[in-house]
């Protein structure tokens, strides 16, 4: 197996751009510049509430949400107490989607408006249009949920992911993984799937690289080696090597992860989402003794259905 390009650390949690990202990113900086001209005293106690340290920092962060993008790569923080936006995270649907959730619905007020004038002016025929649009904007809006998960707490069992089609078990080839090879679940994520991605295990970040690359369809085997992707490498509790991989499709072009490396996170723990089809690699060491729980052509949903179940929890060694 090859890499795809030459790997780069994220400069953002979403680090391929995008023109919803694009937007957002002018919003913001037009917002700030409104706050320090008509609001300087709610600049001023947001920089006494800021917390952390970015030596010759690049991003201008006034507030929370100025960090959505950065979170990642910036030094500075606010308390949970001093987040007057965390609101925006309980909502049902992913934080990173919501911009395009406003643009899709803008959009399709507007062409749905023009249809339904139209249908009324000219002919009834074109209600077909407004229906059309209608179940368009339904789907991004089913696309971008985010519901709440429970997480299984048996000891030893790893979780899925992301929600899908189990489309690969197999040991594989992974010359930059532990022992150049490795156990390798891939799980395909249709438009119709929630696509935020959780983590497997309780585990330590230590990289996390992301690939530029391709766009072929997730279910094409070359996509593993292919398209873009961003790699997050960390270790369990028993110090074993595991990796996820957030891979990108043919219609979704727009990887996001907010973990940097050092985190900590626990067993389904949010870390990220691909928008639109895509597909989730979970890799750990060849060899391992472990209870598969899954097999190809599986639905598993993530961090709810429990891909396997390590038989020793004993550290792997180098």
């Amino acid at each position: 197996m090859t890499l795809p390009t030459k790997p780069q650390q994220p400069e953002s949690v979403q680090p391929g751009g995008g023109r919803c990202m694009a937007i957002e990113l002018a919003w913001g900086r037009c917002r700030r510049w409104l706050l320090r001209r008509l609001r300087p005293g709610y600049v001023r106690a947001m920089a006494t509430k800021r917390q952390g340290d970015c030596p010759n920092c690049p991003h201008d962060i006034i507030d929370p949400r100025d960090l959505k993008y950065f979170r990642n790569v910036c030094g500075y923080w606010f308390r949970p107490e001093d987040d007057a936006f965390a609101w925006r995270g309980r909502l049902g649907f992913a934080r990173y989607g919501l911009a395009e959730l406003l643009l899709a619905t803008v959009a399709f007020l507007l062409l749905s408006g023009g249809a339904a004038i139209a249908s009324i002016e000219i002919h009834p025929a074109l209600w077909v249009i407004v229906a059309g649009l209608t179940l368009v904007w339904l789907e991004i809006v089913w696309f971008f949920r985010d519901p709440e998960r429970s997480i299984p707490r048996d000891e030893g069992v790893m979780v899925s992911p992301a929600d899908g089609t189990v489309t690969d078990v197999e040991e594989t080839d992974e010359p930059d993984f532990h022992g150049g090879r490795a156990l390798r679940i891939s799980i395909f994520l249709s438009i119709f799937n929630v696509h935020g991605n959780r983590m497997p295990c309780a585990a330590r970040i230590t990289d996390v690289r992301y690939f530029p690359g391709a766009f072929l369809d997730a279910r094409n085997p070359d996509s593993a080696v292919r398209n873009e992707q961003l790699w997050i490498d960390a270790v369990d509790p028993g110090g074993r090597p595991i990796r996820v991989k957030q891979i990108s499709g043919k219609i979704a072009r727009r990887i996001v992860c907010w973990l940097r490396s050092g985190d900590e996170v626990a067993r389904g723990e949010r870390i990220g989402m691909i928008k639109l089809g895509s597909r989730t690699d979970l890799l750990l060491p060849a060899g391992e003794a472990v209870e598969l729980s899954v097999k190809k052509g599986d639905k598993v949903f993530g961090g709810v259905t429990v891909l396997l179940k390590l038989k020793q929890t004993a550290a792997v060694k180098p």
